[in-house]
């Protein structure tokens, strides 16, 4: 597999892995953090492409995966307000958001948070508290449930990890 920064060439099949992870969501119990908004609006993935934050990965000339990827001190201002825990590290970290597979390759979730774990060896990711699949994979990846954070977009909490 191969990660690369998307391309506005990309953004029909992009929005199309999208549209597969929300009906994926809805089928495995999460109908609320992306289907019930039609998360993320093409506006965003069309900024996350132009500030050079959105990747793809690749595997024999496909897509299989998107995801938002960005590092720094205190990038993401959701992240300053924890609830119910709190941050195992104040260093500079990356940060995992919009992260969808296409259904086409085996593993190809891991391998884009293995990649960016691999960039920073600091990172954090929230889910929904539905999202029993993300859970999973990041338990399995070595994360730690850090406490709850919110997003702006709705009222649901986020369960907060970091590795």
């Amino acid at each position: 597999m191969n990660i690369r920064k998307a391309e506005l060439r990309d953004l029909n099949e992009i929005m199309a892995i999208y549209e597969r992870a929300r009906r994926f969501m809805t089928e495995h119990g999460n109908p609320r953090q992306w289907a019930a908004r039609s998360w993320p609006p093409e506006a965003l993935i069309r900024a996350d492409i132009a500030a050079k934050k959105s990747y793809v990965c690749e595997e024999n000339g496909q897509l299989a995966a998107v995801f938002y990827y960005d590092y720094g001190p205190d990038i993401e201002p959701t992240y300053r307000q924890i609830e119910e825990g709190s941050w195992g590290d104040p260093a500079p970290y990356g940060v995992v958001h919009r992260i969808a597979s296409a259904g086409n390759t085996h593993g190809a979730g891991a391998y884009c948070i293995d990649w960016a774990y691999a960039q920073s060896g600091h990172l954090r990711i929230d889910t929904h508290g539905d999202n029993l699949p993300m859970q999973r994979l990041l338990e399995k990846l070595g994360f730690t449930r850090r406490g709850i954070i919110h997003v702006a977009e709705d009222h649901d909490p986020r369960l907060a990890y970091e590795k």
